[in-house]
């Protein structure tokens, strides 16, 4: 379903945070008029790998799922797209083919670029180049972490790491509780780990008799941040 207004909490997801926020006012306000905006129910599919390139997006909502299926056929998750972030720049710069699936995570509100729109967008503002780079020096470094983490870091340490990345993104603060509202399955943790579902379920319940956090039917309730920061750093 498509619609051109966004809800005041998809505006405030978009304009307050930190990439957008930074951009000179006429080239967001620019972006914000040029963006077409669509509502998508859960496991909408938004490009698959091979893909040409032809929409640049920002998730005003929800969130997108970015994976692959390997060789074997099994699915693999190696990030969420969080409310307020943007992506498909970087197939929209060198041409190729998208070298990913993206598919949306839950009732997802996107802002959508066009090829054209994007591109004419780089000639009216020379600085957006200078922005988008910023923006994937951050990916990169973001990407060489986990990286380092998957061969240097046991496996209870990089879960707490990544739910404690969870958190910041999309934790909701119920009393003393901070309730991470992407709703994640066990093997969808499993999943942005690399390691089996059972592992990664006897890791959370090592957690949770520790009182660092609370398993929950959809998702995890966090405790204690700083039970996971400890585990983290181990």
């Amino acid at each position: 379903m498509k619609t051109s207004v966004l809800t005041l909490p998809e505006r405030a997801h978009i304009e307050g945070a930190r990439w957008f926020s930074t951009l000179p006012e006429p080239l967001r306000t620019d972006i914000l008029a040029r963006a077409t905006v669509r509502r998508l129910p859960d496991g909408t599919l938004l490009t698959s790998r091979g893909d040409m390139a032809g929409e640049w997006c920002g998730v005003a909502m929800g969130a997108v799922r970015v994976g692959t299926v390997s060789l074997s056929g099994k699915q693999v998750t190696l990030t969420y797209v969080e409310p307020g972030s943007w992506f498909g720049d970087i197939a929209l710069f060198d041409g190729l083919p998208r070298t990913h699936d993206a598919t949306t995570h839950g009732p997802t509100t996107l802002l959508v670029v066009r090829k054209a729109d994007f591109h004419d967008l780089l000639s009216r503002h020379v600085e957006l180049y200078d922005a988008l780079l910023r923006l994937n020096c951050r990916r990169l470094r973001l990407m060489f972490d986990l990286v380092e983490d998957l061969n240097t870091r046991p496996l209870a340490a990089r879960l707490a790491r990544q739910l404690l990345l969870l958190a910041r993104r999309y934790g909701v603060q119920e009393g003393e509780v901070l309730r991470i509202g992407l709703q994640l399955a066990q093997e969808d943790l499993a999943q942005l780990l690399g390691a089996s579902r059972q592992r990664v379920n006897q890791e959370l319940k090592s957690f949770e008799r520790q009182g660092a956090l609370r398993i929950e039917p959809v998702g995890v309730a966090v405790l204690s941040t700083a039970l996971l920061e400890a585990a983290a750093d181990r």
